[in-house]
């Protein structure tokens, strides 16, 4: 009795609903087997050369200096503590880097479309020339033809308070006092507050019609915080400290070398002119109706494009600025040229002396993963927040 073709059983190898898992599969064990031979392979190498694997040498003393840190450190601290002066160093210039650069991103987007002539083509000049020179090199001439070739610190040249020579720079800064902790706490305790006291408000007004002024009462909730902050340490928040050279070195205020200012300007200027482009197209994507309908209301430009426009075109522009986010902490790693030492320049330091290549690169690659997923996770939130809400 011959059966039906219906009842024949199909292959598992010609079954569509298999094929794609089975490719998969197939695909997954190749890269396993090619990620164990070269692991292995990187191991006789090192057996051969004496060599073992493990991260034991972090607790070995670095033997070497390190110019800048936020932490204590000397010579005689182990591999892992100079790591660590590493990884903050280069927190340290990609956070201010991305706060500066967002600011200044905003301020050029919206320069290319100013009606101002002057304006406009100042903008515009300013992305062309700094998007399209190569970061490294804008990096290099920001150290070698702008602050190393400043006076000598015996001779600095003094501005606004503030000391510029070939050693650095010293700018007048922020002292903590006693009472700064209570400061933050009240001050925290009252943003939260007047948040809560905000969204009340905001919802009497809807519910009522009436206007209960939501704005004064959230920032006299915030000045509240602040003056019983006052009455309970009698004294400022903060003592603002002057710099002065003695010698040949600055005392007082904040000092910031020419190493690390070649590195922050050279990043903060090339991605701040992606940022504008991104915000001027942003911007641009935003109907024209919208913008029609705000003249009707007898809106003026800069209210227009503060609660209209620039609302609408954020969510346009998030994605791609956490993008240019993440290259700029990347691209951090530039820094080794002019010899600010964050992790890649120590990590390097640490590879020559100890001879270990694959745990330095492991903890550097980790470093870097970890700051871009954080990135990625806080702008990701922030976009879901800003995107519209269907009823």
């Amino acid at each position: 009795m011959k059966k039906d073709i219906a009842d024949v059983p199909t292959p598992f190898w010609r079954n569509k609903k298999v094929i794609p898992f089975l490719a998969q599969g197939i695909f997954a064990v190749i890269i396993a087997i090619s990620l164990l031979f070269l692991f292995s392979n990187a191991l006789d190498g090192l057996r051969q050369m004496g060599i073992s694997l493990g991260f034991d040498f972090l607790k070995s003393s670095a033997s070497f200096g390190i110019s800048e840190s936020l932490i204590d450190y000397t010579p005689e601290s182990s591999y892992g503590t100079a790591f660590l002066v590493g990884v903050l160093n280069t927190l340290r210039v990609s956070f201010f880097g991305i706060i500066i650069a967002s600011l200044i991103g905003l301020v050029v987007g919206i320069s290319r479309l100013s009606n101002n002539w002057l304006v406009n083509k100042t903008a515009s000049i300013y992305v062309e020339i700094f998007r399209n020179t190569p970061l490294l090199v804008q990096i290099s001439i920001w150290y070698f033809a702008v602050f190393l070739p400043l006076p000598r610190i015996e001779e600095s040249t003094r501005f606004l308070f503030s000391y510029f020579s070939n050693r650095g720079s010293a700018i007048p800064w922020f002292q903590a006092t006693s009472g700064t902790l209570v400061w933050v706490l009240l001050f925290a305790v009252g943003v939260i507050a007047s948040v809560i006291v905000w969204k009340l408000r905001l919802k009497k007004q809807i519910e009522t019609g009436e206007n209960k002024r939501p704005g004064v009462w959230a920032i006299g909730v915030v000045i509240l915080s602040l003056v019983i902050a006052f009455l309970a340490t009698f004294q400022a928040p903060f003592n603002i400290t002057l710099p002065t050279v003695e010698g040949r070195s600055f005392m007082g205020g904040l000092r910031l070398s020419p190493e690390f200012l070649a590195i922050l300007l050279g990043l903060v200027i090339y991605t701040s002119t992606y940022i504008g482009e991104i915000v001027r197209g942003g911007i641009q994507s935003v109907q024209k109706g919208q913008v029609e309908a705000a003249k009707a209301l007898g809106l003026k430009p800069s209210t227009t494009m503060r609660l209209v426009i620039f609302p609408q075109a954020i969510r346009v522009i998030i994605p791609p600025v956490t993008s240019q986010y993440l290259n700029l902490i990347k691209n951090s790693s530039l820094a080794i040229a002019v010899g600010y030492q964050e992790v890649v320049s120590v990590g390097e330091t640490i590879n020559n002396q100890t001879g270990k290549a694959i745990e330095s690169v492991t903890i550097m690659i980790l470093v870097y993963l970890t700051f871009s997923l954080l990135t990625s996770f806080f702008m990701n939130q922030f976009n879901k927040r800003s995107q519209i809400v269907e009823r």
